[in-house]
């Protein structure tokens, strides 16, 4: 594996330190897009969830937002996503890199 083997489940003790290596892991754009499109996917269903109190939606959440992002990495980027080792920092990485490429700091 790269200098990042995901054997080590203690190396990244902040989400800080973790970052840099979620976004060497999202380095292929079309993965990002496909991250994007999920995540935006995601509060799209949420919102209309709540709004219409349909929340049977909500079951649809992790299909959407990990469907896509799995997608990206296995087909585009070919690699394991990090959220099968780190869950927690892997999905606040999300986040965080949808809100930078929303506000253009991260290249969509």
């Amino acid at each position: 594996m790269t200098e990042h083997d995901f054997s080590t489940e203690a190396r990244y003790q902040s989400f800080a330190e973790f970052y840099p290596f979620y976004l060497s892991q999202h380095a292929d754009r079309t993965c990002r897009r496909l991250h994007f499109t999920g995540s935006l996917s995601v509060l799209i269903i949420l919102f209309s969830s709540l709004l219409t109190a349909n929340y049977l939606w909500l079951l649809a959440i992790p299909v959407v937002g990990y469907g896509f992002a799995w997608i990206g990495h296995f087909v585009f980027e070919k690699n394991r996503p990090a959220t099968f080792t780190y869950p927690f920092y892997s999905l606040q990485g999300d986040w965080v890199m949808f809100f930078q490429m929303l506000t253009g700091k991260i290249k969509f």
